[in-house]
């Protein structure tokens, strides 16, 4: 339900944009007769704009596995593969969702991550960094963060906004364009368009990327909060604070600041940055905010 209503919500903003958006520029004699077409370009952007990002969605799980190396304990061969595989599977039958794939990516940093195309779908994977630095109760906390981002549904949610998103940069990027192209040609009356789209188009893009950006990145922040209050109830605070405490110490190599991939900073529990105050454009909240948070909800 939480992802039909971002997504409502999202669309809903995006629609209202655009009516307003045309009410504007129906006053102005260049846009008159063109409201048909702008609705359809609304619909070629929506529908490539949201498939995109689905198709990421549903290649998520490939993608992860290959970018992090990531192997699938598939049969446990060690008494800690064991472990992982057991602790995974009891937190997702309490959640009441399928059962995730799980694995060990080798990186000396420690990290997690979750991704899947839906909550039955799921991978959960550690990294070898993680299993050497944190003690038992802390990665269990870690593996019931990752539970809850599945339990969320945090990456389809992410991804419904993200397309919407998409939408909203390509449509009014296009509509800018149109716009700055007409001022310059004004009285021109040849057909097309000129090379005043294209650059407003690639000036509005960027632009209007950043800004789509830092609404990700806000919901980004907010998903951890939420994933590291699922864990604290699948396991405890204290073990999620100890965890959260044992990432603002952990032995990181310079060569690998994040474990991760570049793409896939964004789903491990931990960006791999030292992050000392709030940012805009951060995926994860200082490690030092999401502590206080943890320890007021325990109150």
């Amino acid at each position: 339900m939480r992802a039909i209503f971002y997504f409502l919500v999202t669309n809903l903003a995006v629609l209202i944009l655009a009516s307003l958006v045309f009410s504007v520029l129906s006053q102005f004699e260049f846009f008159q007769g063109m409201q048909g077409s702008m609705w359809g370009l609304l619909a070629f952007c929506t529908v490539f704009g949201i498939m995109g990002s689905f198709i990421s969605l549903f290649l998520s799980k490939t993608i992860a596995k290959w970018s992090s190396r990531t192997r699938i304990i598939k049969s446990p061969e060690t008494a800690t593969e064991r472990w992982l595989v057991n602790a995974v599977n009891e937190m997702s039958d309490r959640e009441g969702i399928g059962r995730p794939e799980v694995g060990i990516f080798p990186s000396p940093a420690p990290n997690a991550f979750a991704t899947g195309w839906n909550r039955n779908n799921a991978l959960v994977a550690v990294s070898e960094g993680l299993l050497q630095q944190m003690n038992k109760e802390e990665v269990e906390a870690v593996l019931a963060h990752e539970v809850g981002h599945i339990t969320n549904g945090d990456m389809l949610i992410m991804t419904l906004i993200q397309g919407v998103l998409n939408t909203f940069v390509m449509f009014f990027a296009r509509i800018f364009g149109f716009v700055v192209d007409a001022a310059l040609r004004q009285r021109d009356e040849r057909g097309g368009t000129g090379i005043g789209f294209f650059i407003g188009t690639i000036v509005a893009e960027i632009f209007l990327g950043l800004l789509a950006s830092l609404v990700v990145f806000w919901f980004s922040r907010q998903r951890e909060f939420r994933a590291d209050a699922k864990a604290a109830e699948l396991t405890s605070h204290d073990a999620m604070i100890s965890a959260l405490k044992r990432l603002q110490v952990a032995a990181v190599p310079a060569h690998a600041q994040s474990g991760m991939p570049e793409s896939m900073k964004a789903m491990g529990i931990s960006s791999g940055k030292r992050i000392q105050k709030a940012s805009l454009f951060s995926t994860h909240p200082p490690l030092e905010q999401r502590i206080v948070v943890l320890e007021q909800s325990r109150i």
